[in-house]
């Protein structure tokens, strides 16, 4: 069980020009969502570049990285790029951090930085978050060495799992994230991404993900408000985010539970 209230992201990273990006996000905004979040990849848009347009062309919607490799760049670097759209964005922005994903190594590779081993990834990842002040951290984590760092240090921690996980392996996770938090448990915002959302998945979906696991969720809007707001209450899960392309189909479950 959980007192925080639920909010809801939007995971967008391609647009074909500034309109259609400026458009996407007052979209965002008048749908109800909180942030809308830009992944960090070379075949997608430049992270910090895109949530500064973003947040322009709004007024309320909150924009952040999700997430940022922490490895393909120094900290100094990021604390300088948050410091700036901190400030820009009148407080808007909301840093998310991960220790790289494993398509982030060829990104590296491509920027002409070391990627490093996972444990010099995620002391990377640990120096960027002492590095940054005055923002939301998110932390994108899964293996027991990012959950403990994400205890210590994240206002946000968003489980880095497979769609495909059921609702027990996610609980097994949060039992491991329970025990290494502490008395900071009870404090941290608990995350997860949608790969899908709506009332029924189109066949690349099914094709990639499958029909079951957290990461679809499927069912009329109230189906789906229920099975979050049961989430909720067992596993704590209150921040949502779900892919753009379904973030029209997403809507009405974010009108029913924002805020709530």
């Amino acid at each position: 069980m959980t007192d925080h209230p639920f909010r809801f992201g939007t995971v967008a990273g391609q647009a074909p020009d500034a309109g259609a990006w400026a458009g996407l996000s007052r979209r965002a905004e008048s749908l109800g969502y909180s942030t809308l979040l830009v992944p960090d990849t070379l075949g997608t848009l430049s992270p910090f570049t895109a949530a500064a347009v973003a947040a322009t062309a709004t007024t309320t919607l909150r924009v952040g990285t999700y997430v940022l490799s922490a490895p393909n760049r120094t900290p100094q670097a990021v604390a300088w790029e948050t410091a700036t759209l901190h400030k820009l964005t009148g407080g808007r922005f909301e840093l998310g951090l991960g220790a790289g994903r494993p398509d982030a190594e060829r990104d590296a590779a491509t920027l002409g930085v070391r990627f490093g081993t996972p444990g010099q990834r995620i002391e990377r990842l640990a120096q960027t978050i002492d590095a940054v002040e005055d923002v939301r951290v998110l932390v994108a984590a899964a293996g027991t060495k990012l959950l403990r760092l994400a205890a210590m240090k994240a206002d946000t921690v968003a489980l880095g799992v497979p769609p495909h996980y059921t609702e027990e392996q996610v609980a097994a996770k949060l039992d491991e994230l329970y025990e290494l938090a502490g008395d900071r448990f009870h404090d941290l915002e608990l995350g997860m991404n949608l790969a899908c959302a709506g009332a029924e998945p189109p066949p690349w979906a099914l094709e990639r993900f499958g029909r079951t696991g957290t990461g679809i969720l499927t069912g009329t809007p109230q189906e789906m408000a229920d099975t979050l707001l049961r989430r909720r209450d067992r596993l704590g899960v209150s921040y949502v985010s779900v892919n753009a392309q379904f973030m029209d189909a997403f809507a009405p479950v974010v009108e029913r539970l924002a805020g709530t």
